[in-house]
């Protein structure tokens, strides 16, 4: 699937072309053009880590007991939020797990909104990110659920009772496999949706309809960082989960 090139790309590609063919070498990949290594979700994702990394930077530079800033109340309201949410999902259990949380959160966010601004795109509507994305959940799920039950963990495949294991545990599996893809599928499909339908009545009005759907967008960007991270937050809770 390709994109309109934004801004950004074609400065990256035009200024560090030898850098995005040298890095794609290392894991064995070649440029389709290699004037333009540079893909557009690759460059809004650095931004959008870029800015991540710049905020939560001035943020911690601006920390304050007596006096917190705008930044701060605005990044306590959301700590605020997901650990509320975590710990309807989880219990106590989800203050370790917190960061992970929202860390997925605000980078969605993030990724989901900068296509908001004109000359830059969603990240997220290219399927490539959200599958990065939900395999790092996955992986995490599953590595928190080793490390907190140990071998225990794989009782969760087998079912309640020991003569159901035959059945449960390929359909365990599936399920298991199926939550990558349904991660994927979902946040991806709607944010290329809304990318799209944006982009459309753009292109035919420049007055309120762009405005009202430029509105949705944010909605949706809203929405969908939020139902990625509950899923995970569901998906840690299951798997960190004690067998009794």
């Amino acid at each position: 699937m390709n994109s309109h090139e934004t801004l950004l790309a074609k400065l990256f590609n035009t200024y560090l072309a030898d850098l995005g063919n040298t890095l794609l070498h290392l894991f064995g990949q070649t440029a389709a053009n290699p004037k333009e290594p540079w893909a557009d979700f690759i460059v809004m994702q650095i931004l959008v880590a870029a800015l991540m990394i710049v905020i939560f930077l001035v943020l911690r530079a601006r920390l304050s007991v007596k006096a917190p800033g705008k930044l701060q109340h605005t990044f306590e309201l959301v700590h605020s939020f997901v650990s509320e949410q975590g710990e309807d999902q989880m219990g106590h259990n989800a203050r370790h797990h917190v960061v992970m949380f929202e860390t997925i959160f605000v980078f969605l966010l993030l990724a989901n909104l900068i296509g908001v601004i004109p000359g830059f795109m969603s990240a997220t509507q290219m399927v490539s990110v959200p599958c990065g994305c939900a395999l790092v959940a996955f992986l995490y799920y599953n590595i928190v659920g080793l490390k907190k039950n140990g071998l225990g963990y794989l009782k969760h495949f087998l079912g309640p009772v020991w003569w159901l294991s035959p059945l449960m545990l390929p359909i365990e599996i599936i399920s298991h496999l199926a939550r990558p893809l349904s991660l994927t599928v979902r946040l991806f499909a709607n944010m290329y949706a809304g990318e799209q339908v944006t982009l459309l009545f753009l292109s035919m009005t420049y007055l309120v309809a762009p405005a009202i759907f430029m509105g949705l967008h944010v909605f949706v960007s809203l929405l969908q960082a939020y139902i990625f991270m509950l899923m995970t937050m569901l998906y840690v809770a299951g798997a960190v989960a004690e067998e009794h």
